[in-house]
């Protein structure tokens, strides 16, 4: 016995023998870490790839995140021998958050005990919540009591306000304002005492009322260059809005007041369904009060900060004719450049414009109008409002509030 243990080779051989149990041991728990680390980054890279197609499809249920996530998600994983795999989604106000668990089963790594490997991982990515804010700018000219144009305008406004409606999510996601106007805007007598009006201003051999007694309601283009301009009111006459009786000698008193910034449906509906033609053309009032009301400046203030987060907004701007009249007695060429500067103004600020030349008008000076030439439409027959107007709301709504 003393001459075995003091055999040299056979107590190497021992040594090596019991040693080698926890060497082959670590290499093989070395092995299944480096499997169960390289499944784990194949988790990762598919989680990523699942969170960022779910936000393309937001908001959306729990059901659907459910079944389109596990879609993604497999189409995603490489090849794998895990088990007990589970993708959990959980959806928060503008983040999506996705988490899969899984079980790696030990091949080498018995020895030290270790049956499983437990795996998690996760991936957060954010979503947009769109929100638009929208002015529309519509002729309520004399003209358009012909062919049947104001029928369908107001059947085409109703379309797309409740595409609008549909496709916003939450209260406020999409609000809208309205401003009909013909050679005046009607902003509404109830302003009679606000300092922002100028009043007993004189044009065209008539002038407007001296103080708010009897007062309609409507006003005219402030001095120039203010005509085209967003600015301020200060307290000066030239940023001051000159008051002005609403008759007209086409159809005295026809003219409704717009309607401000709102999320308010059924009063949209309503301010649509007062619409009647009424007065002259003067595109550029029209517009520049649409920029008013989306104008997170005085007077009215409004609209949010130019420039916020996942808020667009747009103007869309319909008119059935050319400029025919404004305060200053212009020409028709030169009511069109006021018109190009305004709208050269407000795209300056980010505001995006759709433009609609219905029948009649200047197509030239409403194609350029427009932000990019795909935003302009021309309509030939007022039965095809209703189309175009859809074709304006669904894209705004795919942009921005059904994603």
């Amino acid at each position: 016995m003393r001459q075995f243990w003091s055999d040299r080779e056979g107590n190497v051989a021992l040594v090596f023998a019991l040693a080698a149990i926890p060497l082959f041991g670590a290499m093989g728990a070395a092995v299944d870490y480096s499997m169960a680390s390289q499944y784990r980054t194949d988790v990762q890279k598919a989680l990523d790839a699942t969170a960022l197609a779910l936000t393309k499809i937001m908001p959306a249920d729990q059901a659907t995140l459910d079944t389109v996530g596990n879609q993604y998600f497999q189409a995603n994983l490489k090849q794998h021998d895990l088990q007990s795999l589970t993708l959990t989604v959980t959806p928060n106000v503008g983040t999506l958050r996705v988490t899969a668990n899984g079980v790696y089963q030990v091949r080498m790594a018995h020895i030290f005990g270790a049956d499983t490997i437990d795996l998690s991982a996760t991936a957060e990515a954010k979503w947009s919540i769109g929100k638009v804010e929208i002015a529309l700018a519509l002729d309520n000219s004399w003209s358009m009591n012909s062919l049947g144009r104001m029928t369908e305008l107001k059947a085409a406004a109703h379309d797309l306000l409740n595409v609008l409606e549909s496709a916003a999510k939450n209260p406020g996601d999409a609000k809208v304002a309205i401003v009909p106007f013909d050679s005046i805007v009607h902003v509404g007598a109830s302003y009679g005492g606000q300092s922002w009006l100028r009043w007993g201003v004189c044009a065209g051999g008539n002038c407007g009322p001296a103080d708010s007694t009897n007062w309609q309601g409507c006003v005219w283009d402030r001095n120039k260059s203010n005509d085209k301009q967003d600015t301020a009111p200060d307290g000066t006459n030239d940023t001051k809005y000159p008051a002005w009786q609403c008759g007209n000698s086409l159809n005295a008193n026809k003219l409704v007041a717009m309607k401000r910034l709102t999320a308010d449906w059924t009063s949209l509906h309503t301010k649509v369904n007062e619409m009647i033609p009424s007065g002259y053309t003067n595109i550029t009032i029209g517009l520049v009060w649409a920029w008013h009301l989306l104008s997170p400046t005085e007077v009215f203030a409004d609209g949010v900060a130019y420039g916020t987060e996942n808020l667009t907004k747009y103007i869309i701007l319909l008119s059935d004719g050319d400029n025919t009249r404004n305060r200053f007695g212009d020409s028709t060429n030169t009511m069109n450049d006021r018109t190009e500067d305004a709208c050269t103004n407000i795209k300056a600020v980010g505001i995006k414009i759709y433009t609609v030349r219905l029948i009649d008008g200047n197509s030239e000076l409403l194609r350029d109008c427009a932000t990019k030439t795909s935003m302009y439409y021309e309509v030939e027959d007022s039965a095809q409002l209703s189309g175009v107007f859809n074709a304006i709301g669904s894209e705004i709504a795919n942009l921005h509030l059904s994603r």
